[in-house]
């Protein structure tokens, strides 16, 4: 078996904290303990420091489950971030040979594992039809088949920012189903809707369905490492056995404190705050396109803390991030790893000041190239 490069994973796990500005960073600015906890940190101080439980404790999948409708503790396994939720998913699900559509462009772990597993994978892509990412299910009725076993998408979307509306995620269920096909949906940017309208779910929509989410992105917690696979208490079951052969468990210690994330009160606050930077920043963003309007573009996000911007510059997009790193120690991902060139993700969740420092020494980059018609776009 040969290993599909993460291309960007790689990219940011080598340069992240290596540059002055990380525009890279796909979430808010993460909270601190001390905020979180209210500056109480007493009770976990007491924390014994030994194994919780594997799935994760029966109170934090209680707290997840009751955040969606006709869900119970015994549907959920509680895994170290989202990215392991995937992870085992399609180990369970893909064998050599095996048929899986992916929705593109998209966070690329699924494209990657089911390349590595020998899956074979067809894409499906967003479109960017009348100002918005836009999903066409006539293209999608065509690419799957009997033999699709699973069909992988990202709402809201990375790197788009882009939102399924309730018409498309029940476009996309009825194709599933017409095939016998699962469904698994990455939603860890759910709650990070600008508009505080949340994004429809696929959970309860279709009952072959693997919901994937967790704290790093919409809550600002990258470094608990929780996540969780909602789905029915079979398929649950089954997949905490292939996590028996990963992290075996989420620490005690994050098992805590999402605990106390996920309470009522708690989480709308952590949201609120994560919604409050998205719609404070992306003005700053804006402009900032609008400024360089000759040769940038983009179609705002709906949701999370990116924005796929297109560029009309006579150079390849890794070259062009590759350059911002070397020459302005700026941070960037490059279209070139989401499979579209001439693209650019640039995350605007940090502190203003970090963003409009960043987004100086990106333009003062672009501003020195040479431009192509967009027309030729």
């Amino acid at each position: 078996m040969k290993l599909q490069p993460f291309e960007m994973e790689r990219w940011q796990s080598t340069w992240e904290n290596q540059v002055e500005y990380n525009l890279s960073e796909s979430g808010v600015h993460p909270l601190k303990l001390v905020e979180l906890l209210d500056g109480d940190m007493s009770d976990m101080l007491k924390q014994p420091l030994g194994y919780s439980q594997t799935n994760g404790t029966e109170e934090l999948r209680k707290t997840i489950a009751a955040t969606y409708s006709k869900a119970s503790a015994d549907d959920l396994l509680v895994t170290n971030g989202s990215s392991e939720a995937i992870f085992v998913t399609l180990w369970s699900f893909l064998k050599r040979g095996a048929e899986i559509v992916v929705m593109l462009p998209n966070y690329m772990q699924a494209w990657g594992l089911a390349k590595t597993m020998q899956a074979k994978v067809k894409p499906f892509w967003l479109r960017e039809e009348a100002s918005q990412w836009a999903v066409n299910l006539r293209a999608l009725r065509k690419i799957v088949t009997k033999r699709t076993k699973l069909i992988a998408v990202c709402n809201p979307n990375n790197p788009t920012g882009a939102v399924l509306d309730e018409e498309a995620v029940e476009g996309i269920c009825e194709v599933a189903k017409q095939a016998g096909a699962w469904i698994l949906s990455d939603e860890v940017y759910h709650g990070a809707e600008l508009s505080g309208l949340e994004t429809p779910t696929f959970w309860g929509k279709y009952d072959k369905v693997i919901v994937t989410n967790g704290l790093s992105k919409a809550y600002g917690l990258p470094g608990l490492r929780v996540g969780w696979a909602l789905t029915g208490k079979e398929l649950a079951t089954e997949l905490w056995a292939y996590h028996d052969y990963t992290t075996i468990g989420p620490s005690a210690l994050s098992d805590y404190i999402a605990r106390k994330v996920m309470q009522p009160e708690t989480r709308a606050k952590i949201l609120g705050r994560t919604r409050e930077i998205l719609r404070s920043n992306l003005p700053i963003l804006a402009s900032w396109v609008d400024k360089h309007h000759d040769y940038l573009s983009f179609i705002p996000p709906k949701a999370g803390a990116i924005a796929y911007m297109k560029y009309f510059l006579k150079i390849n997009s890794t070259r062009l991030a590759e350059r911002l790193l070397r020459e302005k120690s700026t941070l960037v991902v490059p279209g070139d790893q989401f499979g579209m060139d001439h693209y650019l993700r640039i995350g605007y969740g940090c502190e203003q000041e970090r963003l409009l420092s960043g987004l100086g020494r990106v333009g003062d980059v672009l501003s020195t190239l040479d431009s192509i018609p967009k027309l030729s776009s």
